[in-house]
């Protein structure tokens, strides 16, 4: 597999973390593989086959063109043969500027760009997979965003609490985020879920887990028992009860094929 990002231009960077593309020949036998959430929305551009998503174990081909929400869960895929992806990974709140449904509404879903755009939303994936280099891809989608950013809809509050798990890599709870932001806790859930289609526990989660997954990928630890303390879980039960629901395998169980993806995307700094 051939996996490579792009930085976007400076006036977007605020709200688009990367540009990505996915290369890869069509497997003799194709392997299913699991997507581990990172609290990070996506725009996806197929230019290659489509791929399959398992949903409670029924497969599901995905759209051409479509924007992905938020993963509560690991996501399972699979390829139908030659793999040509595009996408936008944007920030954390970072799709919300330009959201024409409730965030929360496309939780797990991939929702094709023309239910988001109209036709408008049709005519950019048609051009974005006609194009035949990575920057025409990139100027294209750059400039459809632009026209379409309301920076009126963007959440100061939600943007510094998000800045405050980064830091801390998830390990605070949400009463001492609403602490910090001196925003009552109800009210911060309420805000969190309409600019992320997460909640702050679950979005605190997701970075924190996201933080021992790169040290598991880079082989940075010394031990799961020291991995787990080192991250402030209370014990080594809880510890891999949160990793089972984030990646769908126990820590031992972590490294195999089927997560060859999540290495090629969560493995590398994007």
């Amino acid at each position: 597999m051939d996996y490579q990002t792009f930085q976007p231009h400076p006036e977007l960077a605020s709200i688009i973390k990367c540009y990505w593309t996915l290369d890869s020949p069509k497997e003799d036998i194709p392997q299913t593989q699991t997507i581990v959430p990172d609290g990070c929305m996506e725009m996806i551009f197929h230019y290659g086959d489509l791929y399959k998503q398992y949903i409670d174990g029924e497969a599901i081909v995905q759209p051409r063109y479509c924007v992905f929400g938020q993963l509560t869960e690991p996501l399972r895929i699979e390829s139908t043969g030659i793999t040509g992806i595009f996408s936008v990974r944007f920030h954390h709140d970072g799709f919300l500027p330009f959201a024409t449904i409730p965030i929360k509404q496309m939780d797990d879903k991939a929702v094709p760009l023309d239910d988001l755009f109209g036709t408008a939303g049709t005519e950019l994936g048609e051009k974005v997979f006609q194009s035949n280099t990575i920057q025409e891809k990139i100027d294209l989608v750059e400039s459809f965003l632009r026209e379409r950013l309301n920076t009126e809809t963007i959440d100061r509050i939600v943007q510094s609490t998000i800045d405050i798990l980064l830091q801390v890599n998830g390990q605070i709870s949400v009463n001492e985020l609403s602490q910090q932001t001196n925003i009552n806790r109800r009210q911060l859930e309420r805000r969190f879920s309409s600019a992320i289609g997460m909640s702050p526990k679950q979005l605190s989660k997701t970075i924190r887990l996201q933080s021992i997954l790169k040290h598991l990928l880079h082989k940075e630890y010394v031990n799961l028992t020291t991995l787990a303390y080192d991250a402030e879980y209370y014990d080594q039960a809880h510890f891999i009860k949160d990793f089972k629901e984030f990646t769908g395998l126990t820590p031992k169980e972590f490294y195999g094929d089927n997560l060859q993806m999540t290495s090629l995307f969560y493995g590398k700094d994007s």
